[in-house]
């Protein structure tokens, strides 16, 4: 019956139509509607979101896309919720980044009513089941949310384990959920918070990371699984020292920003959409730049190689990770258009 409704639909869905009666009444699309705000942080606003039935929950660290309408385009972006893992509601935290369309249009504008699309959760970055008997938590900026997840998650399930949390921010005034973690703290023997100010004097710590802050934080921190989340400059810091004293397996991470290669230089070549039937020289940025320059909207939602959403068939040619700096020459092979370069001439089914 209902593929019948949907046949009758044609050519749009037949959530296309419930949702001009109601934004939240669909058959198979994910969406959900803002139902708490909060500001809560110096340019940060904390979300609660109640989501459509097809909902399945996400596990601690995970994240979900948001895609919004501004000005009659959906943007679509990745968030890491920061509630407990399983909970019936998502609450996200979001940071007004400069020059962030989707972030900064939240900030200012999110309220209650607001419907948003939804993805189901997804991601490596997780709590593992069984959860390891000693927990360090690393992050810096909004780089909080997945592992806030996993803290209270872990103090939910009654963890019978050690856990600290390394939070990085600028001042006292910029760290989201500072009651609540200080309160973690106070009502949980196990917990330990550390905060660590790069503008002010008075947190726990006061500087950027290195080694002295890590022996402070978790002296046993060689003994324990560690996730992190944050800046690039913090990722990069925490990981060398992982390396250099041997715990590089002990290290897992979610990519706050993504560290891509700078355009090649001697960039040469023609980009193919061929569905579209549009052909541009290339200047070496990555496949959905070109793409946009071309006048093309791709589907896209982290833009950093996480969520796959801009995944395209390369139908020839030769293109570049601009993560790793791996050619691939494959034909007819999936690519991700936001980590990808092309090298030379490369056509796409786009």
């Amino acid at each position: 019956m209902l593929s019948l409704f949907e046949a009758m639909a044609t050519p749009h869905s037949i959530d296309r139509y419930l949702e001009l009666v109601d934004p939240m009444a669909t058959v198979r699309d994910l969406r959900a509607e803002v139902v708490a705000v909060r500001h809560s942080a110096s340019g940060s606003v904390t979300l609660t979101l109640r989501p459509t039935r097809q909902w399945t929950g996400h596990r601690a660290g995970q994240f979900v896309q948001i895609g919004v309408v501004i000005d009659g385009v959906r943007h679509t972006r990745c968030f890491s919720p920061a509630g407990v893992e399983g909970g019936s509601t998502i609450e996200l935290t979001v940071k007004a980044h400069e020059g962030g369309l989707v972030s900064g249009y939240l900030h200012r504008h999110a309220e209650v009513g607001l419907v948003v699309s939804l993805s189901q959760a997804d991601g490596e970055f997780a709590l593992p089941t069984p959860r390891p008997p000693i927990v360090v938590l690393i992050s810096g900026g909004s780089g909080i949310t997945p592992v806030m997840s996993m803290l209270r998650t872990l103090v939910a399930e009654r963890y019978a384990g050690e856990v600290t949390l390394l939070h990085y921010a600028d001042s006292a005034e910029a760290v989201p959920y500072l009651a609540e973690l200080r309160a973690l703290a106070e009502d949980n023997a196990d917990v330990k918070v550390v905060l660590a100010y790069t503008h002010s004097d008075d947190g726990d710590l006061a500087g950027r990371f290195g080694a002295e802050h890590l022996d402070v934080a978790a002296p046993w921190h060689a003994q324990a699984q560690t996730y992190l989340c944050g800046p690039a400059t913090l990722m990069a810091s925490v990981r060398d020292l992982y390396e250099r004293r041997g715990l590089g397996d002990r290290l897992h991470a979610e990519e706050f920003t993504p560290t891509l290669a700078p355009p090649a230089e001697d960039a040469d070549g023609t980009v193919t959409f061929a569905a579209s039937g549009t052909t541009a020289s290339h200047s070496g940025r990555s496949l959905l730049e070109e793409a946009e320059s071309s006048g093309l909207t791709p589907d896209y939602g982290c833009r950093m190689g996480i969520c796959f959403t801009c995944t395209t068939v390369k139908t020839s040619g030769c293109t570049r990770n601009l993560r790793t700096g791996e050619l691939d020459n494959d034909p007819d092979k999936p690519i991700q258009l936001c980590v990808n370069a092309a090298v030379g001439d490369v056509t796409l089914d786009l």
